[in-house]
């Protein structure tokens, strides 16, 4: 999608936020709101948010990882540690609905921005703090790392090949959803807000959205007392619901019905499974998956992946061949539903939020370092030069590249 596509001030477009937060959880939330119209003031520390410097590959000396959480914001450099930076941190706050961070408990305490002070000076503002294990407990404000997290809730205990060792999941999972989950808090918080005329503090903890992911293993567990283990890519509750082998190249199975699974049964040539007390519905399915697996391979050796895969979900029965992500981006389908953006030579994955009055809309780059700190300061009457202690970047914005 071209950036001139779309033209719609978005279901946000009078909500300013200052998005003081770095890496990935609460920089995904922010995108997330300025991709549907808010105004996202990004504040980098004077070393700039790490993920700059996480690659290869770099774009103009700045890291993919940090392009794919930092579009459609504005950005500026702030030393936050210095009073003159808190200063101009509060005349920022003065003109915002929502103030995103994850400082390290305690910081903004030191600086005398408590969670009391702030809503005292800024009643209406929606604070939004993301931490690694939530600020009380008996593991309140310590620090975390998604895959870190990934170990101590439990995820890496159910993922893996079935026997194998726990494994991390290949991607931050538990980072994306607390970004998510941020998100919502925010657009929960505003609701709020319209008619009590008062803001909120939102908690959005790491931890807590690791277990929230645990679904069904937790439910699981609640009624039978059995430990998850890893299993491959076989679902616990569902059968055929796993990877098998085909001619080519591997196809995933998601039959959740008996109709679905007759469907399947009769497009591989074994219309009889289905009358096999053995595969009559689903529990019996999934008592008995290894005997159904080894029933399935041999009737899909005789068919290509592609073709299987087509004709099997035009028919209705889910599923998919197992793709490379080069694939997925060459896929006429992923283009169609507007999931790649770009903008000039910035090129990124789109919003899967599709409105129909107020879609997504993409007008900005990733920012370079500071580079809208004049702009910013501008429109709440500060002087540059009277701050320019604390505002790095001033002179050059764009040299702050490829930051370890």
């Amino acid at each position: 999608m071209e950036q001139n596509d779309m033209t719609t001030r978005g279901s946000l477009a009078d909500i300013r936020v200052i998005d003081a937060s770095r890496v990935l959880g609460g920089p995904y939330a922010g995108q997330v709101l300025a991709d549907h119209g808010a105004d996202v003031i990004k504040i980098e520390p004077p070393a700039g948010d790490e993920t700059r410097g996480w690659g290869p590959p770099f774009l103009d000396g700045t890291a993919s990882y940090f392009l794919g959480l930092n579009r459609n914001k504005r950005g500026m450099a702030l030393d936050m540690s210095q009073p003159a930076g808190q200063e101009l941190l509060l005349r920022l706050l003065a003109n915002a609905d929502v103030f995103i961070e994850n400082f390290k408990t305690g910081t903004l305490e030191r600086w005398g921005l408590t969670r009391d002070e702030l809503e005292r000076r800024f009643p209406r503002l929606i604070h939004c703090r993301i931490s690694g294990f939530g600020s009380d407990g008996p593991m309140g404000g310590l620090p975390g790392y998604d895959a870190a997290i990934q170990a101590s809730c439990g995820i890496m205990s159910v993922n893996g090949e079935l026997g194998g060792d726990p494994l991390r999941v290949g991607l931050p999972v538990v980072d994306m959803v607390t970004g998510l989950n941020a998100a919502i808090g925010i657009l929960m918080a505003l609701n709020e807000r319209a008619s009590s005329g008062k803001g909120q503090f939102i908690e959005t903890a790491l931890y807590d959205c690791g277990v929230s992911l645990l679904h069904p293993h937790l439910p699981n567990y609640y009624l039978s007392g059995k430990v998850a283990k890893p299993s491959g890519n076989a679902h616990p509750n569902i059968c055929p619901y796993d990877t098998f082998a085909t001619k080519t190249d591997p196809i995933f199975l998601a039959v959740g019905n008996n109709r679905q699974f007759e469907i399947l049964c009769r497009m591989v040539g074994r219309p009889e499974l289905p009358r096999n007390p053995l595969f009559a519905d689903n529990a019996e399915r999934s008592i008995n998956r290894d005997a159904l697996k080894v029933e399935l391979e041999q009737a899909l050796a005789n068919h290509e992946c592609e073709t299987l895969a087509d004709g099997l979900i035009k028919a209705g029965v889910p599923c998919g061949a197992v793709r490379t992500i080069d694939q997925v981006i060459a896929d006429e389908h992923t283009h169609h539903r507007e999931m790649i953006v770009e903008i000039d030579n910035y090129r990124g994955t789109g919003s899967p939020i599709k409105l129909s009055r107020t879609p997504a809309s993409y007008t900005r780059k990733p920012p370079q370092f500071a580079e809208h700190t004049r702009e910013i300061l501008e429109e709440i009457a500060a002087e540059p030069e009277a701050y320019g202690a604390v505002l790095p970047g001033l002179e050059e914005p764009a040299l702050k590249t490829r930051r370890a």
